[in-house]
Order: structure tokens, then sequence, then C-alpha cells
């Protein structure tokens, strides 16, 4: 860390320097530790559209084993895709879904590890993105009106910032 960044408040935008331009952060002189983030993002969709998926009926096929490869494969990106975000090396992505069937949803939820120096946020949350996409691209022919929806961090453990965890004392909006 330079002794700008060290000297910045807890607040302060860390891609910015001192004169307001976009930068990559110095992770160099940060430890290796073990970092874990859970994001989620949920699919509202029409009650026959859940049907079709929990019952396999899409025409595309599996639309969760498909989603969950996909979120695995974003995570794994989320470096290439993310203009600042850092190269990590991703040490296991597991992707979930919760089917809510009176609320007509699916919330994918993604959970990213790593032994690195940086965090896992954004590799977490552009998994579930990627997740809730592909499932309404496998499903679009049948229901245009699907929403994407509270894509949100919901934990991350590790770093120097420490333990995040959504609804908790360190969650402000």
């Amino acid at each position: 860390m330079s002794d700008i960044e060290e000297s910045k408040p807890a607040d302060a935008l860390s891609h910015l320097d001192e004169r307001g331009r976009a930068r990559m952060v110095d992770v160099s002189r940060k430890p290796v530790t073990v970092r874990e983030a859970l994001a989620q993002a949920r699919v509202v969709m029409r009650p026959s559209t859940l049907k079709l998926i929990v019952a396999g009926e899409v025409e595309k096929g599996d639309v969760l084993a498909v989603a969950r490869v996909a979120g695995i494969m974003a995570a794994k990106r989320a470096g290439e895709l993310i203009p600042m975000c850092h190269p990590i090396s991703v040490t296991s992505v597991e992707t979930d879904f919760r089917v809510d069937e009176p609320d007509s949803s699916i919330t994918v939820l993604v959970t990213v590890r790593t032994r690195d120096r940086t965090g896992v946020e954004m590799e977490a949350l552009t998994g579930a993105a990627v997740a809730a996409l592909t499932i309404y691209d496998m499903c679009k022919a049948v229901d245009r009106s699907m929403t994407v929806t509270d894509l949100q961090l919901l934990r991350k453990t590790g770093g120097r910032s420490g333990t995040f965890v959504r609804g908790g004392d360190d969650d402000q909006r």
C-alpha cells in the first residue's frame, strides 16, 4: 500500500488516486489470507415458468444445471469483466438455488473462496448475476416478463476489513 492509500479515510474510494483518476489498487503488500463471499440474485417469474423449470421441461434443457455452470464460470472471470477487479486465484465456487413457489421466484446463491491478497466479493456478485441471467436467457421464450432483482452481497469474511454480514451492525445503507 502506498502512503497515500494508508492515509485515506476508511470510507474513501480506493480506486481513485489523489487526483481523482481511476487506478487499480496495489495489493502487493497485503497478506495472503483465506477469504470468502456469498452473494445472491433473484429471478421472479410467472408460476407457469417456475413449474417448467422445476419439472425440467424447459425446451433449452436443464435450466438450473446450466445456470450453475454459468455462475461458476462467471465467478472465475470477474477480473476480466470488471475493469478494476484484480484477477485472483479462485479456489472454490458453489452455486445453489432456492426455489420459492409461493413467490414464484428462484434465488441464486453463489459462494466463492480464495487464499489471496484481495477479496472475492466481485467474483460472488458476478457469479450470481450471470447465473440469474442464464435462467432468464433459457426461459425468455416462454416468459419475457421475468425480472432479475436483489443482486447483493450477503456475507464476506477475511482480509483487513474483517467480516461483513448483510443486516449486521456494519451494514450501513
